[in-house]
């Protein structure tokens, strides 16, 4: 007389297999990944689709017996596609539901879909298949968000600004430099992104469990059938493969921590209110009327740290596994899945913020000091063939004597600069002019308005590129 289980298995591990009895409700509840791996409900379709004309090839399967089986999963599609799919207890993840329910449709049939694939291999492949798609995705948010700056940066490339480093006055800037700074970054991170899409795109279905296929599938059809760009080439790595999981999660902490740069930048710009902020991206105070606080910045900021943490948490789970597939790897999708999502809104967020700000040219302005021309001060100099190490003393000369006089540089006579050097002329007090300061700064990449409006139209181009 059969035992009687003390809970399911579901429809594909019931009890009269391997196991005598059923598994304790909270090992179900411990062991499903249903709540987070339906999203992969397409791309498991795909999966199974391809693979059952891969096994019709090589005669597991007749003509009519594939056909059957594609109408099936068809219809188990449609059912996600129009949300009414029903998931049912016993439904322990992605694989089993949409088997479970091809079943339904087709009887035992569906039962041969399974036929030398193994829901190792099956996951590896629906994960794979849905990173590329996301990645590719994002390739296109980011592309509005490195064009909607560039053309939020030509047209306010008249707006000069302090620029800083160590948070102290340095050199006057162009505000399109500034911006166009944190989209050279984000410019980087759209080209590792693309770098990594062929590494992600390689096919590992057909691995099996660890050891490979024992019907002759070809994996090179299988590949071209899902759009793979190749496929993996040891089926005991393939299936436990996850660095392509890995390196986009080492990406996004990186393009998220430029954001966070981008976002603690303009919350300071904010504070001395040389940018303001629109107020879809603002917020106010439970008890200060007068409040409008950058939210939307600060929470860019704050989910930098989250993202590292993600990145890091996966690292430490693979660390120590043997080959090939263990459950542990299960824990992939949570933070993929939280990543890609936190990159889309992230990107869509500054977005909206960069084309809605205004940046307060008076105060922009105000924000800059003569002191900020002291490097101009000392080329003046160089320019009339002193060596800069000597330049740099001179300048630095003047520096002390306008803050022991307690009166701004640019007020300094021609007479005072003398008496630090004698070769100073009375052209030197045009050195005074931030807009010729910006100016004379025309290198490539430098802050000149030629020079920045040549990096928004590149800018633009390689956006278009994406």
């Amino acid at each position: 007389m059969a035992e009687k289980s003390s809970g399911s298995r579901g429809g594909l591990f019931g009890a009269g297999g391997r196991f005598k009895g059923g598994t304790d409700p909270i090992m179900e509840k411990f062991n499903e990944s249903m709540s987070v791996c339906k999203r992969m409900w397409a791309q498991d379709i795909r999966g199974s689709i391809a693979y059952c004309k891969s096994i019709q090839k090589v005669g597991i399967l007749t003509a009519e017996e594939s056909a059957t089986i594609v109408a099936g999963l068809e219809k188990v599609h449609d059912e996600w596609a129009s949300g009414t799919f029903q998931i049912q207890p016993g439904d322990e993840d992605i694989h089993t539901a949409n088997e479970r329910r091809l079943t339904e449709f087709i009887g035992p049939l569906g039962g041969k879909l399974h036929t030398g694939r193994s829901r190792n291999d099956q996951v590896a492949t629906d994960t794979r298949l849905w990173t590329v798609e996301a990645e590719r995705d994002i390739l296109k948010d980011l592309a509005t968000l490195l064009e909607a700056a560039s053309e939020f940066s030509r047209d306010h490339i008249d707006v000069l600004m302090a620029g800083y480093t160590h948070l102290q006055p340095a050199q006057p800037i162009r505000f399109s430099h500034w911006l166009m700074s944190h989209m050279a970054a984000i410019t980087r991170d759209a080209e590792r992104l693309k770098e990594l899409i062929p590494r992600a795109n390689q096919c590992p279905l057909g691995s099996g469990a660890l050891a490979g296929n024992a019907f002759g599938v070809d994996r090179e059809f299988l590949a071209k059938e899902l759009g793979f760009e190749g496929v993996t080439s040891n089926s005991l790595d393939s299936v436990c493969d996850r660095d392509f999981v890995a390196e986009f999660l080492m990406w996004h902490s990186l393009l998220l921590i430029h954001l966070s740069q981008f976002a603690e930048d303009l919350i300071i710009n904010n504070m001395l209110k040389c940018v303001s902020m629109d107020d879809a991206y603002a917020t106010g105070s439970s008890l200060m009327p007068q409040k409008k606080n950058p939210d939307a910045l600060e929470l860019l900021r704050g989910k930098a740290g989250v993202a590292l943490g993600r990145s890091v948490g996966l690292l430490a789970v693979l660390k120590g596994l043997p080959r090939a597939y263990n459950k542990d790897l299960q824990e992939d999708k949570v933070a993929l899945f939280d990543a890609v999502d936190t990159v889309k809104d992230c990107l869509a967020i500054a977005t909206g913020v960069i084309v809605t700000m205004k940046p307060n040219p008076k105060m922009l302005m105000k924000a800059l000091c003569p002191e900020m021309l002291a490097t101009d001060l000392a080329d003046y100099l160089v320019r009339r063939g002193v060596p800069f190490r000597e330049t740099h003393h001179i300048s630095g000369a003047c520096v002390r004597l306008a803050e022991e006089q307690d009166v701004s540089i640019d007020t300094l006579t021609l007479e005072q600069l003398q008496k630090i050097d004698s070769r100073f002329e009375e052209d030197v007090l045009k050195v005074w002019d931030y807009e010729q300061s910006v100016e004379r700064k025309s290198s490539i990449g430098g802050t000149s308005k030629a020079r920045v409006l040549e990096q928004v139209e590149n800018c633009i181009a390689f956006a278009k590129t994406l």
